[in-house]
């Protein structure tokens, strides 16, 4: 009878065992997706920031060359039509800014990459998250170096 009892103690125990090893390997490959994406979202937050810097130093001495900027940017970047590019020199567009008094010496220059649709590759993460994407935004700010205001 005792045998009996000890038998079905451990028949129940390895049952509870089982369940505890499911609730916990949820919840571990829950962890390794969040940091596998977190990895991915650091890593392409770094390239997109040094994009915008690449852009910045090249801006800095050719302020008046818009295309050749965002060319410039874009060349650095892994998908660069996936990233929104704005550059603005003291506080106007770059295409507009006036290379007598925008684009010259001592102006503020601004520059803003900006990918909306940055995918989420593990679905644990995208079903808490409400979607399967994020956005993603960098800035960097510099001076125009060159040519001097007329």
């Amino acid at each position: 009878m005792a045998k009996k009892m000890n038998d079905r103690i451990k028949t129940h125990e390895k049952g509870q065992s089982l369940v505890e090893l499911a609730f916990t390997i949820t919840v571990l490959l829950i962890m390794l997706a969040g940091i596998v994406d977190i990895g991915r979202i650091a890593f392409y937050y770094i390239a997109m920031r040094d994009a915008a810097q690449e852009g910045l130093v090249y801006a800095s001495v050719m302020p008046t060359h818009c295309t050749q900027i965002v060319e410039r940017i874009r060349s650095t970047l892994d998908d660069p039509y996936a990233v929104t590019i704005t550059i603005t020199m003291n506080g106007k567009p770059c295409g507009s800014a006036s290379p007598t008094k925008d684009a010259c010496t001592g102006q503020n220059l601004l520059i803003t990459l900006v990918d909306e649709d940055f995918p989420i590759t593990m679905p644990f993460l995208g079903t808490f998250l409400g979607k399967q994407s994020i956005t993603l935004e960098t800035t960097v700010e510099g001076t125009v170096l060159r040519p001097a205001c007329k």
